[in-house]
């Protein structure tokens, strides 16, 4: 007979750090659907265009200190 659910969460707890992280990251794994089989090429697809978007200077890229100021000033109303 399957144990309930409060005596697993019980026998998880009583686990080490390490052991109770890869527990956890398999429970959360094994609620994502299927994985999606073209995910892959196209964050390869999008690394890419990214590369190719600095490399000719199509993008400005910012000093992550100003970013972490701005995110503070806009979204924490520091």
């Amino acid at each position: 007979m399957p144990k309930a659910t409060p005596d697993v969460l019980a026998d998880a707890l009583r686990l080490a750090p390490d052991a109770r992280a890869e527990v956890a990251a398999e429970l959360l794994a094994s609620l994502d659907g299927p994985a999606d089989p073209d995910a892959e090429a196209a964050w390869d697809a999008e690394i890419a265009r990214r590369i190719e978007a600095i490399e000719t200077g199509n993008v400005k890229l910012e000093p992550w200190a100003e970013v972490k100021r701005r995110i503070e000033r806009d979204v924490l109303g520091r």
